[in-house]
């Protein structure tokens, strides 16, 4: 469980992420898998509510391992998104790195309620 120096990188992708989760249980918005040899620059996150009509509550965390388990340890908690609004968050500026063996979890008050979308930049 380590991370490669970011000073020496090989490589810098910039990727884009997109998930509707259908269930309320918490779900895997990225996740960087042990010995990958990557650490990943999330830059943003954004919770939009599709629901149309109604507030729905979204949770963000860190988890201690890629596949979504361990230790959670929240970003946003059980935020309040109205109808048809955005919320953002992680942006540039409280931006984290995701080490190897860890992962991005969301959970959605209301299923297929909350779209979010993950930019984030893969270094190794």
């Amino acid at each position: 469980m380590a991370a490669p120096n970011i000073v020496n990188t090989s490589a810098i992708y910039g990727k884009t992420a997109y998930l509707t989760p259908s269930g309320t249980t918490a779900t895997v918005l990225i996740a960087n898998a042990v010995s990958s040899g990557k650490v990943i620059k999330i830059n943003q996150i954004v919770a939009a509510n599709v629901n149309g009509t109604a507030t729905v509550d979204t949770t963000v965390a860190i988890n201690t391992l890629a596949a979504g388990s361990g230790t959670s340890y929240p970003i946003a908690s059980t935020i309040a998104v109205p109808a048809d609004a955005s919320l953002i968050i992680l942006d540039k500026t409280t931006a984290v790195y995701l080490e190897e063996d860890r992962s991005i979890v969301v959970t959605s008050g209301t299923a297929s309620g909350i779209a979010y979308t993950v930019s984030y930049e893969e270094i190794s």
